[in-house]
């Protein structure tokens, strides 16, 4: 076991196939990886087939944590990446030997996730909305869809040779516009960027900048900005502290507040 690895987590999202979950654990354990996170599964992952395609890596089945939503399966993660099989408008698609290595840096007080798409559809917006980098495979653009166990394959193998060989895969940013978190400070972990965006979107309907039929797409975009600044803990608890301070300004300065004084 590399234990470096151990933090990564790997999160299928609404897998629908045993024999595709046996596939991942056992490719998950043949390349040092340990913890598995299934969200809304469409299949029971410890039955026969799953079991039997895992051959010996029954113990990452037993020990997958199951979830009903991804902010659920990322919580305590400080960087994500997801997978894009289709065009995305927010996202910048890196190769995955290039942002792979990324994710493994500093795992000794980071937790990481790689999120996959289910496998009729791929990831909707609003879960890619989570991540903060993109990774696209190559493929041969005659026949491009890859089966989720070969896609989760080819990205353990990738975040193996990151750690066995740091000295040559320490990541090099080659975007236009590449994530530099500030050096030595941690990003805020995935759930409490959640809480943000959740106050957020809650104080901007309470003050009519958001309505509720475009909430959801300008919110989008506020998660695009956060996503890219990485902001730490001490950050987004400054952030919130200010949203607060708003809150508080908007109820006492209404005209009911002023009616009743």
């Amino acid at each position: 076991m590399f234990p470096s690895l151990t933090s990564v987590r790997i999160i299928l999202v609404e897998p629908a196939g045993a024999r595709n979950i046996g596939s991942v654990a056992r490719v998950m354990k043949n390349m040092g990886l340990q913890h598995l996170t299934l969200v809304n599964p469409q299949c029971d992952h410890l039955d026969e087939e799953a079991q039997h395609m895992a051959v010996h890596a029954k113990e990452v089945l037993e020990t997958a944590q199951v979830v009903k939503t991804l902010p659920e399966g990322l919580a305590g993660c400080r960087r994500a990446i997801a997978t894009l099989g289709r065009p995305y408008a927010a996202a910048i698609p890196e190769h995955p030997r290039d942002v792979l290595p990324w994710l493994v840096e500093d795992l000794e007080t980071n937790t990481t996730a790689l999120i996959f798409g289910p496998e009729d559809r791929g990831l909707s917006n609003d879960e890619l909305s989570h991540a903060h980098r993109f990774i696209t495979i190559s493929t041969n653009p005659v026949y491009p869809s890859l089966n989720l166990a070969q896609a989760v394959g080819i990205c353990c193998y990738e975040l193996h040779e990151a750690v066995r060989n740091p000295q040559i895969n320490t990541f090099q940013p080659r975007t236009l516009n590449p994530v530099l978190p500030t050096a030595n400070v941690s990003s805020a972990p995935i759930n409490e960027l959640e809480g943000f965006y959740q106050h957020l979107e809650s104080l901007l309907l309470n003050i009519g900048y958001l309505q509720p039929h475009t909430a959801s797409s300008r919110m989008k975009k506020f998660r695009r900005l956060f996503n890219r600044a990485m902001p730490s803990s001490d950050e987004v608890t400054m952030l919130r502290g200010i949203l607060s301070q708003m809150q508080w300004a908007a109820r006492t300065r209404s005209p009911d507040s002023e009616k009743d004084n």
